[in-house]
């Protein structure tokens, strides 16, 4: 168990970005793409495995943790290795997969989308708990938890999803 992981597994227990264009419209409605799982223990694994990219570089495009990631990067990436689901790299394509659901009814392991470009889904984050998410926020910066309070999130909310029942 790398050192990383042992530091933050305390912190886990205290809580128990990126520019995507819309998607080409093809006609065909896609596909949801939930995942038929109840068990907690799958969600804390998606919040364990974005707590180890905690401080990994931004880099726009980017899909593995070496050379760094982007927010749909960092997701996709998060989501095929704990739970073995394979997402688009497109935060707006992972937004229409995804199940709709209400802010209120937010839990670890799901969503959160945000409008930072001036376009629908430019920007998605794992929800951790107690109104925090973590995302890749920008070039030059670093995977960080960010407060759905924030200012600058809470005006550029737009969505929240599950892939889990």
């Amino acid at each position: 168990m790398s050192l990383r992981l042992l530091i933050l597994l305390p912190l886990m227990a205290l809580l128990a970005a990126c520019a995507t264009s819309e998607p080409r419209r093809t006609g065909a409605a896609p596909k949801k793409a939930v995942v038929a799982l109840q068990d907690a223990t799958k969600r804390n694994d998606v919040v364990m495995y974005a707590f180890g990219l905690i401080s990994v570089d931004y880099r726009f495009g980017g899909a593995n943790p070496e050379s760094g990631l982007d927010c749909s990067g960092m997701v996709s990436y998060i989501y095929r290795h704990s739970l073995g689901l394979k997402l688009p790299h497109n935060a707006a394509q992972i937004a229409r997969l995804g199940k709709e659901i209400d802010s209120t009814e937010l839990r670890p392991g799901d969503l959160v989308f945000f409008n930072t470009m001036d376009r629908p889904y430019s920007h998605v984050g794992i929800y951790i708990g107690d109104d925090r998410f973590i995302h890749a926020p920008r070039t030059n910066g670093k995977i960080e938890i960010a407060s759905l309070k924030n200012r600058y999130f809470a005006q550029r909310f737009e969505a929240a999803r599950t892939f889990f029942n």
